[in-house]
């Protein structure tokens, strides 16, 4: 028998030969694998053993096997997962990890110009992709809906109606009358079903593109965007504040990094990241200060996260407070509804054993002894029958469907208008938001900026006199533009072009740099050393570093950032000509009032300021005691950066205004910078300013007292140089005034905020992890007219779905008041169970369909909005079906009693007659409540017919095809034609309805209450209407 043979090798040094029985490869395979570990060994070829039948052993190949990486990911993973510095420091340290990877720390990996190596990267090691838990089958929603309570009711009904059927009409023909129920309640379950697994496989779709987000990366030399789950084992990846780390690695350089390890570790206190102590980045942990390079070491289900989203449940069977509502609406309905059958089934059995009830003779059904037990079931089973009709049509099955119908519906809308919602309650939350806090950068603006102005010492600086300006200023703006930055310049060739990534700021500025100050970043990176950054925050609004030029030794400190903060830590500026002057205080006024001309034209001012450090201040015990000096500086430069409106920006701001929600701009720019931006969207007037109140800044807004606050927050229009917790103050105060506050943030910072207000906006392109992990809702595109479309659709989303709770409500008084007289008055309902359902689950959720379907319109913006405590079903709603309701009533109840008389049928004829009259009631009544007020046409669309039209098709098809199920017969021409007329009277009583003024209906209410009450019990300026025409009471 032939062997086979296989070599082992520890980084290509050790080998050993193993002997392998073909019958036994998988057993040597898995010991081959086993040594290989235990020894910290791995498998570089396999060229002399033919294993490619052992699925097991070519995946431990691919992961384990191949002689051009000199570690394997057991080792790799191990390393951070346990903190491992020894091991670590074995290797030759990170350098050593990046060499046994393949990887040049400077140059990354080579993505760009050898797939090949990527495709390696990704066998070997893996993909940066996680394996979470499958959606939810569409079983485990049936399930769900069967186990609903209306359904448990309904069940219990049908096998009522199922027994007394069955009992009344024989086995042959009861089951088809009252059976039919049954088939009815599985197409319900069948629709909640579907509709529940759709928006799970929605929300799930939505979550791995949310979660899909883009990193920076190294490759070829070149920093650039790549999504995350294209990151691979040794790719080297840049951090910056805000972000979340996207897999496990090893930390390269940076400065002044700290990580929130609280979702890993539970630790509250931000973690400091260093080499030579803490190297290790944990994927899923967030950068809360400074910056850096890492060292990817573990992807997807390798890293610590990866094992951790393995075991945890996703799930998104999430109830918005709507939906809460909207169960409590429904439950107290079949409350109603239990209640009214049971007063039913009691007052007719005490009708028939009173002896009150006769038959078509005129003899009394029940006669004591003399009636037979059989009749008394009979009729017993029949008056259960009546009671459980009145179950049936009180149970607004479809109620909840039409919720979770308009919130899917609008949801996919409005991930269209790019806003992505995350939470599904954010839908129709934000329509009753009152005030939006916005910032400014990048969503009122364009956050394409450009730097337009140039002022060196007093003198603005035209571009044709850069070339001009003293070499030793010019040398150290060079200096403090490249080295005090975060972003980056790439030129790969002499002859290709210039590459800058980084910020909006960091780009206009680099740019400015390199193409109108001749700035090579390359020459000034090798010149300098850099011993220590200050990275920028929102709080200090500067950035500064401290470097050392090789040439002299020399040490200079740099800082840059917002001109006022930087103008107050300056004594003394270069004038134009290079040379130093003393900052005294008409010096200082000077310079405020350029920067306040350059702020009063929308520009946004950066100052650089510079400082020479005797060595020997540097000097220490360990070395150099790095220190960033924040006195005695000297003032460089000023520059002004331009970022214009985003166009249609005025526009939406307007709409919002005139829907009653007030807009605040909460910015970190300059008090006259911000008033010019927010008159120029239309958020201030031009008579408004500081004194008015309408202007603060964020020290003022802080120093307030918690009274004061609460008084002043609604004058407030823009707050300036404000900070994160400025922003959450505001937030606060607004909320304890009652209002529903939305809050725009694209920062680390901003997530108390956006977590704090009603409704959390952030920003697609410019947000970070954070902030989009602690919002509602992700506007794609960091426009504000995306803003107010999400607005729009929220205000469409709580409209719709009180259409669909007057719709249905409106079918439930009638049938309710119908079944309810005639079994009372006649001892029989006209309406069967059979029948209810039918309209309940076919007609009326194709009315929900189609009223879900009805897109925002202007007249939504034009109405202030919904407060925190206005009811669900508003007083207009009741103005609306209760007309239609009690018509319906009369007019079923005119055919109950009259209609054989009026039409020359017989009973069954009749019956059909009403159901199909009733069913047409509710097919016009969708016009009506396509719109709660006015023009009964003006919300219907070609969907929205459409849906009408199936609706008419599939009630002529159950009529005239399927009778023998709904316990009707088929109808002529005219009588269809009569029900259309009865049914189409509908609309002038709409019209109508939707015309009575509430305020002259109520003063003629208060006045008659006032004639009729006592003198002094009762005052008519203790109540008064409402805008919406509801009634408060002010006093009593």
């Amino acid at each position: 028998m032939s062997s086979n043979t296989m070599q082992l090798s520890e980084f290509g040094r050790r080998t050993t030969r193993i002997q392998i029985k073909p019958k036994k490869k998988w057993r040597s395979a898995y010991l081959a694998i086993y040594c290989s570990r235990a020894f910290n060994l791995s498998v570089p070829k396999y060229a002399d053993t033919e294993v490619s039948r052992s699925p097991l052993f070519a995946n431990i190949r691919s992961r384990e096997a191949d002689d051009r990486f000199r570690i394997d990911q057991t080792t790799l993973t191990d390393l951070v997962k346990d903190k491992n510095l020894d091991r670590v420091q074995q290797l030759g340290g990170v350098e050593g990890v990046a060499s046994s990877l393949k990887v040049d720390a400077g140059h990354g990996i080579q993505g760009d110009h050898d797939g090949e190596d990527i495709a390696r990267r990704q066998e070997v090691f893996g993909s940066n992709t996680y394996k979470i838990p499958p959606p939810k089958g569409l079983f485990h929603f049936v399930w769900e809906a069967f186990k609903d309570l209306t359904i448990l009711i309904l069940i219990g009904c049908a096998a009522l109606s199922l027994g007394s059927g069955m009992h009344n009409h024989g086995l042959k023909e009861g089951w088809i009358h009252e059976g039919s129920i049954f088939p009815d309640i599985i197409l319900v379950i069948a629709v909640s079903a579907v509709s529940n697994y759709r928006q799970n496989r929605q929300f799930h779709k939505m979550s791995e593109v949310s979660d899909n987000v883009q990193v920076e990366a190294l490759r070829c030399c070149r920093r650039q965007n790549i999504l995350k789950s294209e990151i691979v084992v040794g790719d080297v990846i840049f951090l910056n504040v805000g972000d979340q780390v996207p897999a496990d690695g090893l930390f390269l350089d940076g400065y002044s990094l700290q990580i929130d390890e609280s979702s890993m570790t539970g630790e509250i206190d931000p973690v400091e990241i260093s080499r030579s102590q803490n190297p290790f980045l944990f994927s899923g942990a967030k950068v809360v200060d400074g910056y850096g390079r890492m060292l990817v070491t573990s992807v997807g289900m390798n890293t610590i996260w990866g094992e951790m989203t393995s075991s945890i449940s996703h799930d998104t069977s999430e109830q918005t407070p709507l939906q809460a509502q909207i169960s409590k609406l429904t439950y107290l309905i079949i409350k109603v509804g239990l209640a009214v059958a049971l007063l039913v089934l009691i007052l007719l059995l005490v009708r028939y054993f009173t002896g009150n009830t006769e038959d078509e003779n005129g003899n009394h059904k029940f006669d004591g002894i003399k009636t037979k037990a059989d009749d008394i079931i009979y009729a017993v089973a029949g008056i259960v029958a009546a009671a459980v009709t009145i179950v049936v049509v009180a149970i607004p099955v479809g109620l909840p469907l039409a919720v979770a119908l308009t919130l899917s519906y609008s949801m996919r809308r409005m991930m269209a208008d790019k806003a992505m919602v995350r939470k599904l309650s954010a839908c129709e939350t934000i329509g009753s938001a009152a005030v939006i806090c916005t910032h400014k950068t990048g969503t009122l603006t364009m956050n394409e900026m450009k730097v337009t102005k140039f002022w060196l010492g007093k003198e603005l600086v035209s571009e044709e006199a850069y070339s001009s300006l003293p070499p030793d200023v010019l040398n150290l703006i060079r200096e403090g533009v490249a080295l005090n930055t975060t972003g980056y310049v790439y030129r790969p060739t002499s002859d290709s072009e210039i590459e800058i990534s980084g910020s909006p700021t960091e780009k206009a500025i680099l740019s400015w740099a390199v193409h109108k100050m001749n700035m090579g970043t390359q020459q000034v990176e090798t010149s300098c050393s850099i011993l220590n950054v200050e990275a920028f925050n929102s709080q200090k609004k500067r950035s500064g570093i401290v470097m050392k030029r090789h040439a002299d030794n020399k040490m200079q400190v740099h800082w840059k950032g917002a001109a006022e903060m930087i103008l107050a830590m300056c004594t003394s500026y270069y004038n134009a000509s290079g040379h130093v002057e003393d900052m005294d205080d008409n010096a200082k006024m000077t310079f405020e009032q350029i920067i306040e001309g350059m702020a009063a034209s929308r520009l946004r001012c950066i100052a650089f300021a510079r400082k020479e450090v005797p060595a020997e201040e540097q000097m220490g015990d360990q070395g150099y005691k790095v220190v960033l000096k924040e006195e005695g500086l000297t003032l460089l430069g000023l520059v002004g950066l331009n970022d214009p409106c985003r166009p249609g920006v005025k526009t939406a701001v307007r709409d919002c205004q005139k829907a009653g929600v007030k807009i605040k701009m909460i910015t970190g720019d300059n008090v006259f910078t911000a008033k010019a931006i927010a008159t120029e969207c239309g958020i201030l007037k031009h008579d408004e300013d500081m004194s008015s109140g309408a202007v603060i800044q964020g020290v003022q807004f802080r120093n307030y007292t918690p009274q004061e606050r609460r008084e002043k927050v609604d004058e407030i229009c823009v707050m300036a140089r404000s900070s994160p917790s400025d922003k959450l103050l505001m937030v606060q105060c607004l909320k304890e005034r009652g209002h529903v506050v939305a809050v725009t943030g694209d920062g680390t910072n901003d997530a108390p905020a956006l977590t704090e207000a009603d409704i959390g906006l952030s920003m697609g392109i410019q947000g970070t992890e954070v902030a989009k992990e602690s919002s509602d809702v992700v506007i794609m595109d960091d426009n504000f007219a995306s803003v107010a479309t999400v607005l729009r659709w929220g205000r469409c989303v709580y409209s719709n779905i009180q259409k669909s709770i007057q719709f249905q409500l409106t079918v439930n008084v009638a049938a309710v008041g119908i079944n309810f007289i005639a079994a009372i008055s006649a001892g029989e309902v006209p309406l069967t169970a059979v029948q209810l359902l039918w309209v309940n689950l076919i007609i009326v959720t194709l009315g929900y369909l189609a009223i879900a379907t009805v897109e925002p319109t202007k007249e939504l913006m034009e109405k202030p909005p919904v407060g925190r405590t206005e009811p669900l079903i508003a007083s207009i709603m009741w103005r609306n079906l209760l007309p239609q309701s009690l018509y319906q009533i009369g007019v079923l109840l005119t055919l109950q009693f009259k209609g054989e008389t009026i039409f020359g049928v017989d009973d069954k004829a009749t019956k059909a007659l009403i159901f199909n009259t009733f069913v047409l009631c509710q097919v016009f009544n969708e016009f009506n409540a396509s719109k709660l007020e006015k023009n009964v046409f003006k919300g219907t669309g070609k969907l929205y017919l459409g849906i009408i039209a199936v609706t008419i098709v599939l009630q002529v098809l159950m009529l005239e095809f399927l009778n023998k199920f709904s316990d009707g017969e088929r109808l002529y021409w005219k009588q269809w034609s009569a029900c259309f007329g009865i049914a189409a009277f509908s609309w002038p009583i709409g019209w109508v309805a939707k015309r009575l003024d509430f305020q002259v209906l109520w003063e003629l209410q208060l006045s008659l209450a006032c004639k009729l009450s006592c003198k002094g019990s009762f005052h008519s300026d203790d109540v008064q209407p409402s805008e919406d025409g509801e009634m408060m009471t002010t006093s009593v």
